[in-house]
C-alpha cells in the first residue's frame, strides 16, 4: 500500500510543478505538469524507472527520494510526506522558517488585514504592518519573546483578551500543533526545549500535552485594547501554507460593525514596510 501510496504523490507532485519553476521552458504541452523524462533526467533516472515508481511496482531508496524532492524542488511538508510514504526519515529535522514567495505575497496582498505568518513551532516569521498597529506585541526580552505559544501560556499579552471559550479555543491549537511539529521534527532541539519549558511553566499547557483536548475549528475571537484605549474585537482564522510548512494568521472583523470601523482607523495609521520578517526565537 505505501508503495501505491508513494507512487501517487510523486505523480500529483510532477503533475502539479509548472516546467518555468524547475527551470524548463513551458512549450506547446498536452499533458499538465512535467513529464516523466523530465523528472528523470532532473532526477537523474530513467522515464521508465519514474513509471515504475508511480505504478508502486517499485520501492525507492532514500537516495531517490532526495533526488525526486530535489528535482521537484517541493517544500519542507511534501517532502517529509515523500520519506514518511517512503520509509525514510527526513534528513533534516529542524523546524523550517524560511519566508516562501507563497507566504510573501499573502503579507502583501492583505496589506490592510491584520496578518503574520509563523513556523511549526509556532515561532513568527514575519508579520505586515497591519499587525504591528494592533500595539499589542510588546516585547519581554524572552528568548521566545516571538513565539506564539510560550506568549500565550507563559508570558500572556494583557492587551489581548478572550473569553474562556475562546481562550480554551486558541490553547487547544496551540497544543496541536505543537505536538504535531514535535512528530514532525523530532530532531529540533530547540522545539524540545521550548516544549518542556512551557509544560515546566504552565500548567494548564502540561495538562493539556497529557490529555490534548480535540480541536474543532481553527479559529477563536479575541479583544484587542489598543495604547489609546479602545478595544477592537477580532476573529482570527490559521490558514495552512504546506509547501513551506508555515501558517498564516488573518485578524478580522465582522462586516459593518464597529470593530471593523475601527479596525480601518487602525489600519490607516500604520506605516513602514508590508512584510516584516521578525526572525526565529529560541535556545540556539
Amino acid at each position: 500500500m505505501k508503495r501505491q501510496e508513494f507512487g501517487a504523490a510523486v505523480r500529483q507532485l510532477r503533475e502539479g510543478t509548472a516546467p518555468d519553476l524547475v527551470g524548463l521552458p513551458p512549450g506547446a504541452r498536452r499533458v499538465r505538469g512535467l513529464r516523466r523524462e523530465e523528472l528523470g533526467e532532473l532526477a537523474g533516472m530513467s522515464a521508465d524507472y519514474v513509471r515504475r515508481l508511480e505504478q508502486g511496482r517499485s520501492h525507492p531508496s532514500a537516495g531517490v527520494v532526495n533526488a525526486i524532492a530535489r528535482a521537484l524542488r517541493v517544500g519542507r511538508a511534501d517532502y517529509e510526506r515523500l520519506c514518511a510514504l517512503a520509509g525514510y526519515a527526513a534528513a533534516d529535522g529542524q523546524v523550517p522558517t524560511d519566508l516562501g514567495v507563497g507566504a510573501t505575497r499573502l503579507l502583501e496582498r492583505f496589506s490592510d488585514t491584520p496578518m503574520f505568518v509563523s513556523d511549526a513551532a509556532m515561532n513568527l516569521v514575519a508579520v505586515n504592518g497591519a499587525f504591528l498597529a494592533l500595539g499589542h506585541w510588546e516585547l519581554t526580552g524572552s528568548p521566545w519573546e516571538w513565539n506564539i505559544a510560550w506568549r500565550t501560556f507563559c508570558e500572556p499579552f494583557p492587551a489581548f483578551q478572550q473569553s474562556p471559550a475562546d481562550a480554551a479555543d486558541h490553547q487547544a491549537v496551540l497544543v496541536t500543533q505543537l505536538r504535531s511539529a514535535l512528530l514532525r521534527y523530532p530532531a529540533d532541539t530547540s522545539l524540545a526545549a521550548l516544549v518542556d519549558e512551557i509544560r515546566s511553566r504552565s500548567r494548564v499547557f502540561d495538562t493539556l500535552w497529557r490529555i490534548p483536548r480535540p480541536v474543532e475549528a481553527y479559529e477563536s475571537s479575541a479583544t484587542f485594547v489598543r495604547p489609546d484605549g479602545d478595544p477592537v474585537t477580532l476573529v482570527g482564522n490559521m490558514l495552512a501554507i504546506p509547501g513551506d510548512d508555515l501558517a498564516a494568521l488573518m485578524l478580522t472583523a465582522a462586516p459593518g460593525s464597529d470593530d471593523a470601523a475601527r479596525l480601518a482607523e487602525v489600519v490607516s495609521a500604520a506605516d513602514g514596510p508590508p512584510v516584516i520578517k521578525v526572525g526565529r526565537s529560541g535556545p540556539g
